[in-house]
């Protein structure tokens, strides 16, 4: 059952893709672009943006650094005026750092829920205003599959993005009623200099580009949650079922630490 408006013309689309510099983001808006709809792409490199959207003419670059609420908002006002509106804001921008509890500290804690938690409500409240005014839009949240439950190496990434699982599914409850759309992205490991970094064995490793299809199906197909790889999904759903003692013992085994 769809619980979203599907949104298949996207040539008819004004889409603002905010991490859109690398990894699924850049797939994203590139592939976007492809199918003809207008992009506006935002990130903090600059030179990131001019070297991949440049000469893209469906493209507006808008710089910015997610965590300045008044940055955000300048970047709307001026994607609004640009195109006499927007359709759909996705809020893709945000950190990652494998921690164990044992690695914790106040400045890593801070850096990750600035921007995976507060950056990205502060974008999606922004969306809202604007759609609330229009009458229409989608607001789509990208979070991750580590947010289903607690897993090893994820002390300060996976809570803030169970945080951006619930608000996306607060958003629809408020929202579905006034014809605003909602959507909560769940990706697996995706090969991206976020993930560069692992030193463990990522199950399930897809391409940016895959990703970015997964996405746009999601989209197409009016669903609320889109989580990929399906294999590796489906899997955490299940194990998500668990009682604790089971669900540790599961993880354990499954990850050896």
């Amino acid at each position: 059952m769809s619980l979203n408006p599907p949104i298949r013309d996207w040539a008819r689309q004004r889409v603002w893709v905010i991490g859109a510099s690398t990894g699924i983001g850049l797939a994203l808006a590139q592939a976007l672009l492809a199918r003809g709809a207008r992009v506006a792409v935002s990130a903090r490199r600059a030179e990131r943006l001019e070297a991949e959207f440049g000469s893209a003419a469906n493209a507006l670059r808008r710089p910015l650094d997610m965590t300045d609420p008044e940055a955000l908002e300048r970047a709307l006002d001026s994607i609004v005026a640009a195109w006499d509106g927007l359709d759909v804001g996705i809020v893709m921008a945000g950190t990652y750092q494998a921690l164990r509890a044992w690695e914790l500290t106040p400045e890593a804690i801070r850096e990750t829920m600035q921007t995976n938690v507060y950056g990205a409500m502060n974008a999606s409240a922004l969306l809202v205003r604007r759609f609330l005014a229009q009458g229409a839009g989608h607001v789509s949240i990208v979070s991750s599959l580590a947010g289903y439950r607690g897993l090893p190496k994820a002390a300060v990434y996976g809570p803030s993005k169970a945080a951006m699982i619930n608000f996306a599914e607060t958003l629809w409850l408020d929202l579905a009623d006034k014809g605003i759309g909602v959507s909560v992205v769940n990706p697996g490991f995706v090969r991206t200099p976020l993930t560069a970094g692992n030193d463990f064995k990522m199950p399930y490793l897809m391409d940016p580009e895959d990703a970015a299809r997964e996405m746009i199906a999601g989209y197409e197909a009016g669903e609320f949650e889109i989580h990929f790889p399906k294999a590796f999904s489906r899997q955490l759903k299940l194990l998500r079922q668990l009682p604790y003692g089971l669900y540790f013992r599961a993880i354990k085994r499954a990850t050896g630490l």
